[in-house]
Order: structure tokens, then sequence, then C-alpha cells
């Protein structure tokens, strides 16, 4: 503020010296609290709130603009004591100060925090707020329960919001105040009803928003017992979202609006078909993944069982061939010794008969003339060498090697067992003909047609 200085004088005009007294005012009544009772209270189009704040004294213009007045918790009523802050400024075209509004708060709203404060404490020291003791909500109730007012936006919101997401589901209203006096008993009574009732599979306690005031029912002690106690889950959707109380802390599950509430009790039906696909693509999926182990597990099992049979029936056959082969082996042997012994007896009997016939040529010799034994022996001799021939023949007889003499021929396996049925041989084996004067090689080609 200029002054007088040496005489001369600082001239203002009017609307110098009404900013000069607003910027005065302002910084030193900003952020003030001022209390008195509303009146003359006037809701502009703009959106604005103006009124009168009085006491016994005085009076105080205020005036609350549109962006702090939707955030006021309490809204301005005519006669309501209050608590306001604000700042001081000047309305320069009437050159009149007035209080411009940033908070409204009703006359023991300090004593309602401090209430509020000190039960919390309390009922946390119990347990209530504990999340252990907090029931899950059913995952798609088809009965819900309301505790609320019958009348205003917030059983509508609810309502709507629930056909909108769920409809068909079972509604049951339980009437009540949400302000007053009155409005804790109700409430209680209609969260008993719910709990002795077991209509419902869940219930929304619901109320609008508003000052901690109007709010105050349910931060009754009473109203969090009957939630604690209920034996239905409860939601609580009180005020806003920067709203709590008791209630919040106490139920199952906190909503921040009402709308919010039916939104956590309804599943959308789009949500709940796409999630019944995916469940079933899964379960497809998972099905699909064990039958294929499963088939492919039977399908190893039968190899295994597929191929120990065929080598059980492979091993026996080879027994039932190697028996056989030895059998064959053990026979020629036999045969071969039995026709040697006889051999070798018919071989002496000849070398005996030899022996005799010389010396009865030299008998005959000696009695009998030359001629006499020359005669004599010839025809010893002749008988002999008949004889002779005839063991010769059945010895050949007996000779097994004379069959191959007549064509025949033996063949034998790789390993040395004989071929007795074209199976024995597939196409490919090498085999080895025995034949009277040598062995030949042969390889099978495959069974033919037998030969008339």
């Amino acid at each position: 503020m200029d002054h007088i200085i040496d005489n001369q004088r600082r001239e203002y005009s009017v609307g110098e010296l009404t900013a000069e007294i607003g910027e005065l005012l302002t910084d030193a009544y900003s952020g003030i609290w001022v209390r008195g009772e509303i009146s003359g209270l006037k809701l502009a189009a703009s959106g604005h709130a103006y009124f009168t704040l009085k006491d016994s004294r005085a009076t105080l213009r205020a005036a609350c603009w549109k962006g702090a007045y939707r955030l006021l918790k309490f809204k301005p009523r005519d006669g309501a004591e209050v608590l306001v802050r604000g700042r001081i400024e000047v309305y320069e075209p009437r050159g009149e100060y007035q209080l411009i509004v940033e908070t409204i708060e009703p006359v023991g709203a300090g004593a309602l925090q401090a209430a509020f404060e000190k039960l919390k404490a309390k009922l946390a020291a119990e347990g209530l707020f504990d999340p252990a003791r907090k029931r899950p909500l059913p995952r798609l109730p088809r009965r819900i329960g309301i505790v609320t007012s019958p009348t205003g936006a917030v059983i509508r919101d609810i309502l709507h919001v629930i056909e909108r997401r769920f409809p068909g589901l079972h509604i049951r209203l339980f009437p009540a105040l949400v302000q007053g006096k009155d409005a804790p008993a109700q409430v209680i009574a209609g969260l008993d009803y719910f709990s002795q009732n077991p209509w419902a599979d869940v219930v929304i306690l619901a109320r609008g928003g508003g000052s901690l005031e109007d709010l105050w029912t349910f931060n009754e002690e009473e109203v969090a017992r009957a939630i604690a106690r209920s034996a239905t889950p409860v939601i609580s959707a009180i005020g806003h979202e920067t709203d709590f109380t008791i209630a919040d802390f106490v139920a199952d599950r906190r909503a921040p609006t009402p709308s919010a509430a039916a939104e956590i009790v309804t599943e959308s039906r789009e949500a709940i078909y796409n999630q019944v696909l995916t469940a079933q693509s899964r379960i497809a999926q998972a099905i699909h993944l064990r039958l294929s182990r499963a088939a492919r597990r039977l399908g190893e099992l039968g190899t295994q069982r597929a191929q120990m049979t065929i080598e059980r029936r492979l091993f026996r056959a080879g027994q039932r061939l190697d028996d056989a082969a030895q059998e064959l082996r053990d026979a020629i042997n036999a045969h071969l010794s039995e026709s040697t012994t006889q051999w070798e007896s018919l071989d002496r009997r000849l070398r005996r008969l030899d022996l005799r016939l010389r010396l009865q040529s030299a008998k005959f010799r000696s009695s009998q003339g030359e001629a006499q034994l020359a005669a004599a022996i010839a025809r010893r001799l002749t008988l002999a060498q008949t004889k002779t021939n005839l063991l010769a023949a059945r010895l050949q007889a007996l000779n097994p090697l004379q069959i191959l003499e007549r064509g025949f021929a033996v063949v034998t396996l790789p390993g040395g067992r004989v071929l007795r049925r074209p199976a024995e041989a597939p196409p490919g084996t090498t085999l080895q003909i025995r034949l009277a004067e040598g062995i030949a090689a042969a390889t099978a080609t495959g069974p033919h047609q037998p030969l008339e």
C-alpha cells in the first residue's frame, strides 16, 4: 500500500482499492474454518452453489464452485449448522467480500470422526476385520438379498446391472431406512432376516454417497456386529469409492459403489460362455492327450507281445528242427555203423573162405593129379566168386551212399540241418546239396507246386 510521503498523496481508483483489499484479504484469510448456519441456498444452472452463513451477530456470503461442489461429502442444506473451510475473496463488481467454499462438514463431524476411529480400533482388536474370518462369495449366486432403501437411484442401479449382466436371478429386497435415527434398527433387521432365513446366497448392503453424518448408520457398532454374525456372506456398498465405513471393514467384501456390488455378484453371460468354451477346449485336449498316450502304450505292449510270441514260436520250431537233425544224424551214424559192422563181418568170412580154398587146393594137388586139381580148384573158385559177388551185392545195398548213386540228393540248411519241407527255406536261403560225387550250393527262391 502506498502512503502519503512528504505531503504527497496516493490516489486509488475504486477498482484498484477493491483489488488491493481483495489481495490482502485472500493472503490473510486462506484455509480458514468458519462456523455458521446455512440459509438462502441456491443451486445455479451452471452447477455452482450460493448460500449465506449466519450466526446471531452477522452474515457472510459464500460460493461453492461446480468442481468443489461435486466433491462435497456433505451437501449443503438450509438450516444445517456447518463448518466451512475456504478462503476470503472480494467480488469486485459489488465490492463485497465472500467465502469461497472448499469443504463443508456438519458441526460435530470432528466428534463423529473421533468416535469412528475409536470403534474401528475396538473392533479391529476383537478380530472382526481379520481377513481369515471373511467368507468367500459364491461364484454364481442364484438368489440375491438386498438391504437398502426401496426408493432412489441405488436400488434402480443395482437391479439394472443385474438384469443386464445376468437376467433371471432371484432377488429379494428388504426395505430399510439408510439414514436417520431409525435406520440402524431397520438395517439390522434386514441383515438378521437373511441370516435367519437362509434363502439368499449373498446379501448386498447398499446406500448412496453422503457426508460422514449421512453415512453414520453404517458406523454404528450394532450394525457392524450384525454383519459379523450373519450366516450369509455380506457385500457392503456404502457411498462412493472414497467413502469408508465400519461396515466396509467388517463385511466379507467391500464394493466401491452399489453398481459395483451388483457386478461383483454377477458375471456376464458372455464371460461365462467364454469360460465354458475354454474349459471344454482344455478338457478335450486333456482327453485327447490321455487317449493318445494310452493308444501308444497299448501299441507298444501289443508289439512287444507279438514279438515275444514270434520269438517263442521260432525258438520252439528251432528246437524241434535241432532235435530232428540230431535224430537224423544219429540214425545215419547208426546205419553207417551197422553197415560197417556187416561189411567187416563179410570181409572176415571172405578171407576165411579164401584161406580154406587155398588149403583144400593144396590138399587136392597132393592127392590127385594136377589136372583134376586144376579142375576142382576152378570149380571151387567159381563157386567162391559167386558167393563173393552175392555178399558184395548185399553189402552195396546196405551202403547209405548207394541212394545218392541212384540220383537222389541230401539238402541241408546253414548249420547242417537237413531240409525236409520247402517252408523251412525262405527265399534267399543258401542251401548245400550233397550228391553222390561231391557237394553243390544253391539258393532258395520259394516254394513250388509238388511234381506229379
